[in-house]
């Protein structure tokens, strides 16, 4: 099997005796590449509903240095498009721009089917069809292997992994996942809020039903294994997990969550997502079988206190095991969303916090530094143990 780091460098080099920054295939020097870092995330000023951000007041130099090095990959990132309708395609987004203001080099592009009735299956080739448009637009490709996230890298050139929240698409139709797969899918997460019409497994914020993974949940569970395709246990009860994870061969991820001592400071907030965080126990039965865990920003007020709760799934399950897996929206929903989950504060990725100052990754990586981490620690958070998991599991 490949592994994940074969072939990657750090944008960091030592020529002729003078250090000397790598960005894309050109070389500047430390202050060009701090300047010309500024100017990137300075853009997030332009466009009227954007913050007015200042970005020489609110990130120093090392900063931005070492964002740029760890180039951060969010896990679990919506991009709400039209699921049905006339207006199919839905409105151009501008999803590179978007990206670049956060300082993501790569995001699991996500969308979820469960939210309206009957043919989900439908919903789910239509969302296919609007995020090809969208990249088209944009002049970006889905990575499929870790080699193709190296190449956006090295080129400095966004990029997505397609993935797709709860398989309610497959509709007891195990030949769909290989449908899928050839249509781009790498990421799938087996479950989401409800159940779909063949059940996979028991949902941590519904009943406990099913008694676990179901047999056809198990089946997609050993033919993404076949195919190359990471599993995703975002919203398994702690059943399904431990059976999830006696099926698969490969590393699996809960992309999105937070540890249930980490509830945050708002009561109301605290109460009504309780149920979707998971025990230590959980946690760690995923990181010792070589997987991980993403954090959410969910319950997090400021960049410092989502640096704490990061720390603290860190103190659980080990810095090898933890990931950046946001569960916001890198753009505004589209009108069909809209009026549905009005937005506020918390579901951008840009709009993370309340007076938010810079992109999303640079708060990250300021909030991180502030909190102890070490810029190796920030890499592997950042971006590197998905990209260990993500090879193990593609191919």
């Amino acid at each position: 099997m490949q592994s994940p780091q074969s072939g990657w460098q750090s944008p960091t080099q030592v020529v002729a005796g003078e250090r000397r920054l790598k960005v894309g295939t050109g070389t500047c020097s430390r202050r060009q590449f701090v300047a010309s870092a500024m100017m990137a995330i300075g853009a997030a000023a332009l466009g009227g509903a954007r913050p007015a951000w200042s970005q020489r007041d609110a990130l120093d130099p090392r900063t931005l240095r070492i964002a740029a090095e760890t180039s951060g990959i969010d896990i679990h990132n919506h991009i709400d498009v039209p699921l049905t309708g006339a207006g199919m395609l839905g409105p151009d987004l501008d999803l590179k721009g978007e990206m670049q203001r956060a300082g993501l080099s790569a995001i699991c592009m996500t969308f979820a089917t469960d939210y309206q009735p009957g043919d989900a299956y439908g919903r789910f080739l239509n969302a296919l069809a609007a995020m090809d448009h969208q990249l088209q637009h944009n002049g970006m490709k889905r990575s499929l292997t870790v080699a193709d996230l190296a190449a956006a890298r090295r080129n400095s050139q966004p990029t997505v992994i397609q993935a797709v929240e709860g398989a309610h698409f497959l509709e007891g139709h195990l030949e769909r996942v290989e449908e899928a797969y050839g249509r781009g899918l790498r990421h799938l997460g087996l479950l989401h809020d409800s159940d779909a019409t063949v059940p996979l497994g028991d949902v941590y914020t519904n009943v406990p039903r099913l008694g676990g993974l179901t047999a056809f949940g198990a089946s997609v569970i050993q033919e993404c294994n076949r195919l190359g395709i990471l599993v995703d246990l975002a919203h398994a009860n702690v059943q399904t997990t431990e059976m999830a994870l006696k099926q698969s061969r490969r590393p699996v991820l809960i992309s999105h969550t937070g540890l249930d001592t980490q509830p945050g400071s708002d009561a109301r907030m605290a109460q009504m997502m309780r149920p979707r965080l998971i025990g230590k126990a959980q946690a760690r039965m995923v990181a010792d079988r070589g997987g991980a865990v993403g954090v959410w920003t969910r319950l997090s007020k400021t960049p410092l206190e989502y640096a704490t709760n990061i720390r603290a799934m860190v103190d659980v399950i080990g810095v090898d095991h933890v990931c950046i897996g946001t569960d916001t929206k890198l753009i505004p929903a589209a009108p069909d969303h809209a009026a549905q989950q009005p937005p506020h504060v918390g579901d951008s990725t840009n709009g993370a916090w309340v007076n938010q100052r810079a992109g999303f990754y640079f708060l990250v990586v300021d909030a991180m530094l502030k909190t102890g981490f070490t810029s190796g620690e920030i890499e592997k958070i950042g971006r590197g143990n998905y990209l260990r998991i993500f090879g193990e599991a593609v191919g």
